[in-house]
Parts: C-alpha cells; structure tokens; sequence
C-alpha cells in the first residue's frame, strides 16, 4: 500500500485540480534576472533590499524587484490596531509596487537587514530577516521588523515566494538575537 500512496495522493490532488501546470513548474527566468542577483539565497535577499532603497527622487528598480519574484509571489504585510486585533493584506509584487512606489521615492526611503537566520530543506528555504527602516537623512530608524521571506530553487535560481512581514510594536520587540551583530553572506 506505502508504494501506492504517493499515485494515489497524486490522482486525488488531480481530480481537486490541484497540480503544477507546466508553466508553474518550471517558470520562465525573467529577462530582467541578473544571475549574480539569484544564485544565492544571501545575493536575492541582499538585492531584495536594495532594490526597494534608495534617496528621495530617485525611481526604484522595479524591473529588477520583479526579477527577484516568482510569478505566482506573494507579499503580505501584517498590522495590529491599539486593541492588538492584527490583519495581514495579501498583494502581489504589481500590486506592492503600485502601492509602495510613490511613498519610497518622496520620502527617500532605505531599509538595512540587521539580522538573518535561513534554514533550507531540498528546494525551499526560510529566512528570518530583521530591518531598519529609515527615510532620507535619518540617522535613527523609524521602523524595525522581521521579514519571513519563503524561496524556492529550480535547479538553476531561487525565486523568492513570498514575504511575510511584521512591525516592530512596543508589546511585540525584536528579539534579541536579531538586533545586531550580524555580517551578511556563507548563506547557501
């Protein structure tokens, strides 16, 4: 019976139409992807935040961003109200870019990773990825949080999936062991 559970799982994930069209398997390399920027899961995270960084008036590298995402990527931020009743708002990266654009060039805005913890399984990674988030001529941070940020390697890149995050609040601190202290690069 184990020999056919995986044919049958298989046929049920079918018949609910849940399987990978070609398409989704192997998604087509963005002509925008420099390979250095995907390699490594530290060269996407590292380019992640550059991308997004940068002095007021000067337009952010969309094209490049969207090298970094999977077609079918996710970004999801998380926010609590006074009364801690939080909620999450699903975007795709057109739709991030949309939003977030505007705000990013007027207000000069760059985010510096303080911490990185990434664990990796065949395929998939997961990272753990603490920020500062500062506007232009700032010298302390106006935000600080942690990023989830989900990958996946085709044999040839990673592409990152999602990025899940959340704000540093006075009842919801970094954790220590993600506040400084940190060098990035050696991630696989």
């Amino acid at each position: 019976m184990t020999t056919r559970l995986p044919t049958l799982v298989f046929a049920f994930l079918c018949a609910l139409g849940i399987t990978a069209s070609p398409a989704q398997q192997q998604p087509a390399a963005s002509p925008a992807a420099r390979p250095a920027d995907v390699a490594t899961i530290d060269s996407i995270i590292t380019t992640l935040y550059a991308v997004i960084s940068g002095p007021v008036g000067q337009p952010r590298q969309w094209d490049r961003f969207m090298s970094l995402m999977h077609p079918d990527a996710r970004l999801m931020p998380t926010g609590c109200n006074p009364t801690n009743r939080c909620s999450v708002r699903i975007m795709t990266p057109a739709e991030y870019r949309q939003r977030a654009d505007s705000f990013l060039v007027a207000m000069g805005f760059f985010e510096k990773e303080l911490q990185r913890r990434t664990e990796r399984y065949g395929a998939i990674a997961q990272s753990f990825s603490a920020y500062e988030s500062y506007r232009h001529g700032e010298t302390s941070p106006f935000g600080r949080g942690i990023n989830s940020i989900q990958l996946f390697w085709d044999g040839g890149r990673w592409w990152i999936m999602s990025i899940f995050w959340d704000s540093e609040r006075p009842d919801n601190p970094l954790p220590p062991a993600f506040e400084q202290g940190w060098t990035p690069g050696g991630a696989p």
